[in-house]
């Protein structure tokens, strides 16, 4: 049992990894790749500062945290394009879960689940070229199979913006021994960039996986962007966290704007608390691009309020 499945008990996570590595602290990170920061100790050290905030905040306000790794794009295909061997990439994988690991431990009064963390194969705001259910599995099972010999207590597919590749990455986890989590990006109508319908995506996976999930989410997309597909309905009862992007962007327009977009803390906290009711189950509360240890600590403390 994930302890943050336990009704009524708030987990935060941290916000806009890259976005923040970037904007806020100035670091080159080609490819949004911040795995690639765990190779030498001054990366490491940019690691911690970034997550120290995020553990103060839980720490603050009573909360469990879910540690993420910083693997979103330690995958084969893109660990290739930095140069990586598989064994060096699998050396990140590692260091990555590694790291929190660490953070955990420098805490102990902070109940924290590592979270190895996987990206999608390609954009992560668009589909462009798929793969087949077999194929993702395959492919994600890689990275997977070495989160299985390290400390994560979990997996989290994070912006999946199609449902086959999802799919994959729940069968991996399922076969590697490891709790999983899905998370879908959606556009500003609330259906992933495939088109697919929120609730169907979650759906299809429940039902090709004999609901092998340990939940979902919904990450990279603002708020008002999926508030009016979460209708009523028993998927509701699986969607257990929420990571939203500060700005009421698109992802094409994100994906062209120059400066961070931080959007409104407060206002950002006030939509969060506008779907409690509708989510009886979401317990996991962060944020994705343009946030930081601010959005997250205000949404935390809205939820609870």
């Amino acid at each position: 049992m994930l302890p943050q499945l336990t009704a009524g008990r708030l987990f935060v996570t941290d916000g806009g990894l890259e976005t923040t590595l970037i904007f806020h602290h100035g670091i080159d990170l080609p490819y949004f790749a911040a795995f690639d920061l765990l190779k030498d100790e001054a990366g490491r050290d940019a690691l911690r500062r970034y997550y120290a905030p995020y553990v103060a905040v839980a720490r603050r306000r009573g909360a469990g945290i879910v540690l993420d790794s910083a693997t979103w794009r330690a995958s084969r295909d893109w660990g290739e394009r930095l140069g990586y061997s598989a064994e060096q990439l699998a050396e990140a994988n590692r260091r990555a879960v590694g790291l929190v690991e660490e953070m955990r431990d420098a805490e102990p009064a902070v109940d924290a689940v590592l979270n190895g963390v996987v990206g999608p194969r390609g954009d992560g705001y668009v589909v462009g070229e798929t793969m087949t259910a077999a194929d993702a599995e395959a492919y994600h099972g890689e990275q997977i199979g070495t989160f299985a010999g390290t400390a994560a207590d979990m997996v989290s597919a994070i912006t999946m913006t199609y449902v086959e590749e999802a799919l994959g990455i729940a069968r991996a986890a399922q076969a590697a021994g490891l709790p999983a989590v899905i998370s879908f990006t959606v556009e500003t109508d609330g259906r992933l960039p495939s088109g697919q319908p929120l609730r169907e995506a979650v759906e299809q996976v429940d039902a090709e996986t004999g609901s092998s999930p340990a939940y979902y989410m919904v990450n990279c997309a603002h708020p008002t962007h999926f508030a009016g597909v979460l209708e009523d309905g028993p998927w509701l009862e699986r969607v257990g966290g929420l990571r939203a992007n500060a700005s009421t962007m698109s992802h094409a327009e994100l994906d062209e704007a120059t400066e961070l977009d931080e959007g409104d803390p407060a206002q950002l906290a006030a939509d969060y608390r506008a779907l409690r009711d509708r989510l009886p189950r979401a317990t996991v509360l962060g944020g994705c691009c343009g946030t930081d240890d601010r959005h997250v600590a205000a949404v935390a403390d809205a939820w609870v309020r």
